[in-house]
C-alpha cells in the first residue's frame, strides 16, 4: 500500500509548492522509490483550460488529454513519470461529482454536506488510482487560511487518522523573508502560518522554509520550537541558480531522512544524484551561447510559457550552452518585423495561443526567420501563422488567413469538426462548450522519411501531445508544396497535417503540437536540442 505526503503552503502564494513537490520526488526516486504526484486545486473551475494563461500560467496537457495545472508539468519534467488525468482535481470537479451523485440519488436520501461528502470525494480521489506507487506526494493548491482550500485541508488532516500510523506525512512550504531595516531574518510569518494549520488539526513533520539566504540556527531553533517540529526538520530552502539543483541542495539539508522517518522507513539506499549533478554542471558552466526569440502574446509573464522556457533550456543542456530567451510581444507589430528587435538572435520561435490578438505581429517574425536564414519553430498556433505567411509570401494567396478570425477568401486554416482517436471518430460544433472540447492529449503522427524531423527524431511513427481547435486545411496542400513547404508529418490516416518544413530553408519546421510537453532535463527533446544545435551553428556564422 502507498504512503502519502501532503504538501501546503503559508504566508504568501508563488513559494514553489510545486516545485518542491517534484524535486521531492525526483530525490525519493534516487533513492529506489516509486513516485506519483497529485495536485489538488481549490478553483471552482473544472480544470483550467478555459482560464487566460495571465490568470493561471501555461495549461499543462497530459497523455490521456486532461487539462491541467502548470506543476503537473514540474512533475513529469523532474520525474520522468506521465501525469494522468486522475492525477490533478478541482473544487469544480469534486463539486460536480458530489452533485451529479446526489441527483443520481446515490446519498439515499441524506443531508449533502462538505462534511462528510464533499470531503470523501477528496479522499477518494487521492487514495484512487495510485498504480504501485511506493510513495505518492500531493500538493494542495493556494494558501492556508483561504477558505476556498479549508475542504481540501479538513480531507488530509481525516486520512491522517484513517492511514495506518506511518503512512501519511505532513510538509508545510512557509516563508521567512529577509527585512532590510532589520537586518534579519523573520520567523513570525512561518509560525502564524504553521498556528493555523494546527488549528485545522494538522501538525507538520517539516517545514520547508523559503528564504534567500541561509537561517541561523538561533532562528531554526525558534522556528522549531515554535512550530512544535525538531530543529532537523526546519529545512532552509533557498534560492538555487538553477532549478534543477533543488533535488541535490534538499538532500543536503536531510530532507528526504526527515520525511522517511516521518514515514516510519529507517533503513534505506543512499541516494544517486549523479544525473542531477550532470545536469546542474551543465547549466552552470555552458561551452556557449545562443539567444532564441520568442514572438508570443503572453510574454509579460512567463509562466504562460513555462514548459517552452524548460524545454530550451534542455536544449541548452543536451548541448551544452546557455540558451538566452529575447520575450517580444507580437502585439507590437502589425506588419514587419523591425530589424533591430531581432538581428542579434540566433533563431526564432514562434509558440502557440488563441485568437486573433497579435496573429500579425507572429506572421511578421516568420517572414522575417524565413528570409533572413533564421532557424525558425512554429509550435501549434505557430505552425498554423507558417503556413498561411508561406500562402501569401510565396503562394501569392492574397487574404490568406484562418477561420478563426473570422471570414477570408483563403483559409488556410481552420475549425477541425471531426478526427479520429483511438479508433473513434470525435466530433465537435463550433457553437458548444469550450472547455475541454479541443484534440487533447496524445496523437500519433507519421514522419516522411528523408525528411529534416525523420532524422531528428530517427523513427517514422512518433507520438505528441494536442491542445488545439484549429487544423491546416488539407484542401491548401497541393499549393502550399508548390510554393516549397513539405508536408513531413502527417496524422495516420492522411487528413491531418502535423509537421510542416522548408527544404530551402537552413532550418524551417512548424509542428502542430506541443513538444516541449514531453521535454525532460535528463532527456531533452530532440526537435528542441536540434533547435538549439541549428541556433548554436548560426552565431558561429556571425
Amino acid at each position: 500500500m502507498a504512503r502519502y505526503v501532503f504538501i501546503t503552503g503559508g504566508v504568501v502564494s508563488s513559494l514553489g509548492k510545486g516545485l518542491a513537490a517534484a524535486a521531492l520526488g525526483a530525490l525519493l526516486q534516487t533513492r529506489g522509490y516509486k513516485v506519483r504526484l497529485r495536485k489538488l486545486d481549490p478553483y471552482l473551475n473544472v480544470d483550467p483550460g478555459t482560464m487566460s494563461p495571465y490568470q493561471h500560467g501555461e495549461v499543462y496537457v497530459t497523455e490521456d488529454g486532461a487539462e491541467t495545472d502548470l506543476d503537473l508539468g514540474h512533475y513529469e519534467r523532474f520525474t520522468g513519470v506521465p501525469a494522468r488525468g486522475s492525477d490533478s482535481v478541482s473544487s469544480g470537479r469534486i463539486y460536480w461529482t458530489v452533485i451529479t451523485r446526489e441527483r443520481r440519488g446515490d446519498y439515499l436520501g441524506a443531508t449533502v454536506q462538505v462534511i462528510p461528502h464533499v470531503t470523501n470525494a477528496i479522499k477518494e480521489f487521492i487514495v484512487n488510482d495510485a498504480g504501485d506507487a511506493d510513495i505518492v506526494i500531493c500538493e494542495i493548491g493556494g494558501t492556508v487560511g483561504d477558505i476556498e482550500g479549508l475542504p481540501f485541508l479538513e480531507a488530509i488532516r481525516q486520512l491522517g487518522n484513517e492511514l495506518p500510523r506511518g503512512d501519511c506525512a505532513y510538509i508545510h512550504v512557509t516563508l521567512v523573508p529577509w527585512i532590510p531595516s532589520a537586518g534579519e531574518l523573520k520567523t513570525k510569518p512561518t509560525q502564524h502560518s504553521v498556528r493555523e494549520l494546527r488549528a485545522i488539526g494538522i501538525q507538520p513533520d517539516a517545514l520547508l522554509c523559503r528564504c534567500d539566504r541561509p537561517i541561523p540556527p538561533e532562528a531554526r531553533r525558534k522556528i522549531a520550537l515554535q512550530c512544535s517540529v525538531r530543529e532537523d526538520a526546519v529545512i532552509p530552502a533557498i534560492d538555487c541558480e538553477t532549478i534543477y539543483e533543488v533535488p541535490i541542495r534538499y538532500h543536503e539539508a536531510g530532507l528526504d531522512d526527515v520525511l522517511l522517518q516521518a514515514l516510519g522507513v529507517e533503513e534505506v539506499a543512499a541516494p544517486a544524484l549523479a544525473t542531477w549533478e550532470e545536469i546542474v554542471e551543465r547549466v552552470k558552466k555552458p561551452e556557449g551561447e545562443v539567444t532564441v526569440a520568442i514572438v508570443g502574446k503572453y510574454t509579460g509573464l512567463i509562466d504562460a510559457y513555462k514548459s517552452l522556457y524548460e524545454a530550451l533550456t534542455h536544449g541548452g543542456i543536451a548541448n551544452r550552452v546557455r540558451v538566452h530567451l529575447e520575450w517580444i510581444d507580437a502585439e507590437a507589430f502589425a506588419g514587419e518585423m523591425p530589424d533591430d528587435r531581432l538581428q542579434d538572435v540566433n533563431a526564432v520561435l514562434v509558440p502557440g495561443g488563441f485568437g486573433e490578438r497579435g496573429a500579425e505581429g507572429k506572421i511578421a517574425a516568420v517572414t522575417y526567420a524565413r528570409e533572413k536564414g533564421l532557424p525558425f519553430l512554429g509550435i501549434c498556433f505557430g505552425m498554423q501563422l507558417a503556413c498561411i505567411e508561406v500562402a501569401r509570401n510565396l503562394a501569392g494567396l492574397d487574404g490568406a488567413s484562418s477561420t478563426e478570425f473570422g471570414p477570408c477568401p483563403h483559409p488556410v486554416v481552420g475549425l477541425l469538426t471531426e478526427w479520429e482517436k483511438e479508433g473513434r471518430v470525435q466530433r465537435r460544433r463550433a457553437d458548444e462548450d469550450l472547455g475541454g472540447t479541443m484534440r487533447l492529449g496524445a496523437y500519433p503522427c507519421l514522419l516522411e522519411p528523408g525528411s529534416l524531423v525523420h532524422g531528428i527524431y530517427g523513427a517514422q511513427r512518433i507520438s505528441e501531445r494536442h491542445r488545439h481547435r484549429y487544423e491546416v486545411n488539407i484542401n491548401y496542400r497541393p499549393i502550399l508544396e508548390e510554393a516549397g513547404l513539405r508536408f513531413s508529418g502527417m496524422s495516420p490516416d492522411g487528413r491531418l497535417p502535423e509537421i510542416i518544413e522548408l527544404p530551402a530553408h537552413p532550418w524551417f519546421v512548424g509542428v502542430q503540437f506541443h513538444p516541449e510537453l514531453k521535454s525532460r532535463p535528463f532527456a531533452p527533446h530532440p526537435l528542441f536540442a536540434a533547435f538549439i544545435r541549428a541556433a548554436l551553428e548560426q552565431s558561429r556564422l556571425v
